[in-house]
């Protein structure tokens, strides 16, 4: 595990036009969330003994916010990153996840299973594409990446 400051111990969505979400979503969001804060690498490049970090995300103006504050909520600094390089990949990894969710009330365990390595295909790929995103600005481990795109993807469902 990384050292104790290098990590988010709060997590805030920013969630200005929430929309009621399937049990799946929710679901989905609930664990990110909890594996988040229980094991995380996440450190802001240029600040020293700055963290441990609460980190508030939002979608703004087609861009992809991560308001970071220090654990007391003093604002420490805010990363902006382009959401256009993540459209495609969340638009596939929602209809892989709808197909995987509609197979497992009726397909074979194969198909199942095959729908889940998709899933988990593009979700790395997500998590690839925001580490990228993010170099130079914040480092962060691919687990941490990961929870963090599930995240994304459940901001990017308005109304």
């Amino acid at each position: 595990m990384s050292e104790p400051r290098a990590r988010i111990v709060h997590v805030v969505l920013d969630e200005k036009s929430v929309v009621r979400r399937k049990p799946e979503v929710e679901h989905e969001r609930a664990v990110a969330i909890f594996d988040l804060l229980e094991e995380n690498s996440f450190d802001v490049e240029g600040f020293v003994e700055d963290g441990p970090f609460n980190l508030h995300l939002s979608i703004e103006e087609n861009r992809l916010g991560f308001d970071i504050r220090t654990q007391d909520g003093t604002p420490l600094t805010k990363v902006l990153l382009p959401l256009t390089p993540f459209r495609s990949i969340v638009r596939d990894y929602f209809m892989v996840c709808e197909s995987y969710y509609n197979a497992i009330k009726r397909a074979t365990p194969s198909q199942i299973e095959a729908y889940d390595m998709g899933r988990r295909g593009l979700h790395n790929e997500g998590s690839d594409l925001l580490r990228e995103r993010l170099a130079g600005k914040i480092v962060l481990d691919h687990d941490t990446a990961r929870r963090l795109f599930t995240l994304i993807c459940v901001l990017h469902i308005r109304g």
